[in-house]
């Protein structure tokens, strides 16, 4: 996979190498003056006109102009590119470097395709005769509209129908294997899903990644069965429906996680349309993250036995880690919210929802369930189990809590007071040390985040901003090749042109589209940075003009660089040249600054 690097990274490598070593490894330099002088790696010359200078790091040819830093020798001089040229220089000289991956584009575009295909012929069988899938779905009172919604289909009972219809049109084994569409076995090729209801896994970008297959046989070895991990598809990276209820979770400002894809639809179809599944395993903190991305509450809806109790806390250390406000709830009625809502409706739900644990509530009610309080013993280690727990919360929650616990237990303030000093100071698995160790990491997070946001220049930062509200501003950006600089900057024109560049953009699709790193500083910039539409016509001319100043002023070092190199007796017409081009660029700048542009 390709990446980059942090600009801070880079500038740390160039700060702690020496241009005259890097290279001297490469090109006999002789001291000449305050300068070094060889003969050019890059052209043929009997006399040496090649320059480094140590005090600016900086090396210049004043025969075939070839100029730069460290990383633009090793560039030209082993023919590699920027990053392989940083990465070079990083591995000679043992300095780590801060690697950004970029998003996989071109090779994974064939498989999105495929598992389009196969999503359209599960939907296709489903839907056009009689079959068990369908049924099947309308046995659990799920209504066509929603049925379309979700796009569920049916795999059916032949061996290999998928299979024949994707070779009919040009799929090979290849892709259809590593998706894990079909299976290979006694020198067979086989469907891997059959006699399913084929539930089709679409990430926030609208593309299918994968299926979960409900399973209609009942001597079926596996209920559910899910496509493998490949290119495309990371169970740990996704949940299901999120791409149909992100917007109603930032419209409820919450998010309802549920365990299974029938409680997530069936919620869906009751009107509690702010629900999403976790792919039937324990929640990661991937998910997580996805999550925070569209609301900052969840409220986790497991099932109450024992392993979806244990799964609640699981969730919520994962998500409070996140900078989530977790509750908690159990369907009192029911095994699943599928049952309890087709049984109570919506309202009914609404107020378990309503009644949610937060947090240090249920972990302190499930701490409670598994001991016996009416003997000394069981008391006692709640009490402790209590302890622990309230010593991971923050100073307020843990005065609210001390005095709840204590009230309830019957015991004095200052007993369980002391109780939870202990815990803390003991180094339980989530002391107050451990908590703040987390907040910690949270504030280091924030920060590399805004950093990375910064390293973006303004003029690019509120130009990005300026494009995202009204992408008929791209077209103007045409007219000033280079303005947009980053990495970041490119990737967003470049999806905004994939869309059109016409019309109201979604942000949050433009968001999911992008890679992580990149996704998290843009969207720190896009919070951060304020743009006066009813202004656009200035703002836009002011990023001009300011991107305009830089680039002169750099062009202005560049050649105060050159001169200083240059000697008067051998470069005395580029002396000359560039003294004129540093006047004109100077000239330029005041103009600039003056707030005239393109006169």
């Amino acid at each position: 996979m390709a990446f980059s690097f942090s600009k801070e990274s880079i500038e740390n490598l160039k700060n702690q190498i020496n241009i005259v070593d890097v290279i001297g490894r490469r090109v006999k330099l002789k001291r000449a003056g305050a300068n070094f002088k060889g003969l050019c790696p890059f052209h043929s010359e009997k006399t040496p006109s090649f320059m480094v200078s140590e005090s600016r790091q900086y090396f210049n040819c004043f025969g075939c102009g070839a100029k730069g830093d460290v990383i633009s020798f090793i560039e030209k001089y082993d023919n590699l590119e920027f990053t392989e040229a940083v990465e070079k220089l990083s591995e000679e000289y043992g300095i780590p470097m801060e690697k950004y991956s970029r998003a996989q584009k071109d090779d994974r575009k064939p498989y999105y395709e495929v598992n389009r295909m196969a999503a359209a012929y599960f939907y296709r069988a489903f839907t056009q005769g009689p079959n068990p899938g369908y049924t099947y779905m309308k046995g659990r009172q799920i209504e066509p509209r929603i049925l379309k919604k979700f796009g569920i289909g049916y795999a059916d009972a032949s061996w290999d129908s998928l299979y024949r219809y994707l070779r009919g049109q040009g799929v090979s084994d290849k892709i259809m294997l590593e998706l894990g569409l079909v299976s290979q076995g006694r020198g067979k090729i086989y469907d891997r899903f059959r006699n399913r209801v084929m539930f089709p896994i679409i990430n926030t970008s609208g593309k299918v990644i994968g299926f979960g297959g409900r399973a209609l046989d009942k001597d079926a070895q596996a209920k559910y069965l899910n496509s493998p991990e490949s290119r495309v598809f990371q169970k740990k990276n996704n949940l299901y429906g999120l791409n149909i209820s992100r917007r109603d979770a930032g419209k409820e400002h919450f998010l309802i996680l549920v365990e299974g894809y029938m409680d997530a639809i069936a919620l869906y179809q009751s009107g509690i349309q702010n629900v999403c599944a976790s792919l039937g395993t324990a929640l990661t903190e991937n998910q997580a993250r996805l999550i925070h991305r569209y609301t900052e509450n969840v409220v986790l809806s497991y099932d109450a036995d024992s392993a979806g109790r244990r799964a609640a806390l699981r969730g919520i250390e994962i998500l409070r880690n996140e900078r989530c406000n977790v509750r908690v709830l159990h369907v009192t009625d029911g095994k699943d919210p599928d049952e309890f809502v087709k049984k109570n409706g919506k309202d009914a739900f609404l107020k378990l929802i309503d009644g949610a644990l937060p947090y240090a509530e249920y972990k302190l009610d499930t701490a409670r369930r598994e001991q016996n309080l009416e003997t000394s013993e069981g008391r006692i280690a709640y009490l402790k189990a209590a302890a622990v727990i309230i010593a991971g919360l923050d100073p307020v929650e843990q005065e609210e809590y001390i005095q709840k616990v204590a009230s309830e237990m019957r015991i004095s303030r200052d007993a369980m007071s002391r109780e939870v000093h202990l815990a803390r100071s003991g180094g339980g698995r989530n002391d107050y040390r451990q908590d703040r160790r987390e907040e910690q990491r949270r504030e280091q997070k924030s920060r590399e985040i805004a950093h990375g946001a910064r390293s973006v220049p303004p003029w690019e930062r509120t130009l990005l901003k300026l494009v995202t509200l009204d992408p008929a501003w791209i077209a103007a950006l045409d007219r000033y090749p280079g303005i947009m600089e980053s990495g970041l900057s490119n990737d967003v024109i470049a999806l905004l042109k994939s869309g059109g560049g016409n019309g109201p953009v979604d942000s949050m699709q433009l968001l999911d589209s992008l890679p992580q790193e990149e996704r998290e500083v843009f969207q720190e910039i896009l919070r951060n940075v304020a743009v006066d539409q009813s202004q656009a016509d200035d703002v836009f001319h002011d990023c001009v003009r300011t991107w305009e100043i830089n680039r002169m002023v750099a062009r202005e070092k560049e050649l105060i660089t050159m001169l200083s190199m240059a000697d008067e007796n051998e470069n005395a017409d580029k002396i000359r040249a560039w003294s004129s081009d540093l006047m004109r660029v100077q000239k330029e700048i005041k103009r600039l600054q003056a707030g005239k542009l393109g006169e």
